[in-house]
C-alpha cells in the first residue's frame, strides 16, 4: 500500500488523497464483479423497509382522492458539505415523479437551496417525457421557498395547512426545522415519511412521522425504488466490507489481547 501511495504522490497527488485511492480500490473491484454477478444470476431480495414501500400507498391515496403530494428535498443543496443527502431526496423525488407522471398526479415539491430548484424540475420533466406526457409537465411543481431554514419550515407548514396534501415526504438534510413541520402533517393526520441522517433529527423523526428511514437507509433509495443493480451492488459491497472490519477489528482485538 505505502508503494501504491507513493507513487501517486509522485504523480502530483496529495497524501491523502492517495491514502483514500488506495482504500477505495477493493470496494471498486468487489462492486464490479458483484454487479456483473448480478446482471447474470439475478437481484438478491432486499429487506423490508416501511418507508419505502409506503411511498407508492401515498401515492395512490392522493390519485385516487385528487389530492396532492408534498416531497420535501430539505435544506441543504448541491455543492455542499449534505450533497449526498439532498441527492439522496431526488432519489426519491425520481420514483415519485414517475409514478405522478403515470397517474395524473400533480405533486408539490418544495427546496430551500437555489442549487436545487433547476435540478428537481429537470427531473420532474424527465419523468414526464419518459412516459410521452411532456406537455402535462408544470415547472412551478416545484417550488423555491426560502433558503433561511425557518422560513422555508414556515412556507412548507402553510402548504401543508392549505392545501388538499394526502402524503408528507421529506427526505434529505434537515436540522431542528423538521420538528416544526412534521408536527403540522401529524395534527392535520397526514401520512408522513421522514427520513434524515443527523443524529440529532433523528429522535425527532422517530416521534413525528408514521414511517421512518433512519440514517443510511435514505441512501439505498436507488435500490428500492428504482431497482438499479449498480445500486443493488453497492448495498452488497458495503456489507462485504462491513463484514470484513468487523473480522479485522476482532483479530486485531485478539492478536492485541494475546500479546
Amino acid at each position: 500500500m505505502e508503494t501504491i501511495v507513493d507513487i501517486l504522490s509522485n504523480l502530483g497527488i496529495g497524501e491523502q488523497q492517495a491514502l483514500m485511492f488506495v482504500l477505495l480500490l477493493p470496494f471498486f473491484f468487489l462492486l464490479l464483479i458483484l454487479n456483473r454477478r448480478m446482471r447474470k444470476r439475478g437481484k438478491p431480495i432486499l429487506r423490508s423497509i416501511s418507508g419505502y414501500e409506503a411511498l407508492g400507498e401515498y401515492t395512490g391515496q392522493a390519485t385516487e382522492s385528487g389530492r396532492s403530494l408534498h416531497v420535501s428535498m430539505g435544506t441543504g443543496g448541491i455543492g455542499t458539505f449534505v450533497t449526498a443527502e439532498s441527492l439522496a431526496g431526488l432519489t426519491v423525488l425520481e420514483h415519485l415523479a414517475a409514478q405522478a407522471a403515470i397517474s395524473g398526479l400533480k405533486p408539490i415539491v418544495t427546496v430551500s437551496d437555489p442549487s436545487l430548484l433547476p435540478v428537481a424540475q429537470d427531473v420532474l420533466r424527465n419523468a414526464y417525457a419518459a412516459y410521452g406526457y411532456l406537455d402535462e409537465y408544470d415547472p412551478t411543481c416545484v417550488r423555491f421557498i426560502s433558503p433561511d431554514k425557518v422560513a422555508y419550515a414556515a412556507g412548507v407548514n402553510d402548504i401543508l395547512e392549505h392545501a388538499e396534501v394526502a402524503g408528507n415526504v421529506m427526505v434529505g438534510n434537515f436540522a431542528d426545522e423538521f420538528l416544526l413541520m412534521s408536527e403540522v402533517g401529524a395534527r392535520r393526520e397526514i401520512g408522513q415519511v421522514g427520513g434524515a441522517t443527523s443524529p440529532q433529527i433523528l429522535p425527532f423523526v422517530y416521534a413525528s412521522v408514521d414511517h421512518l428511514l433512519i440514517g443510511e437507509e435514505i441512501f439505498a433509495a436507488g435500490a428500492y425504488l428504482l431497482k438499479r443493480t449498480s445500486h443493488i451492488a453497492s448495498l452488497a459491497t458495503q456489507d462485504w466490507l462491513r463484514t470484513g472490519i468487523i473480522i479485522a477489528i476482532i483479530i486485531g482485538v485478539l492478536l492485541s489481547s494475546l500479546s
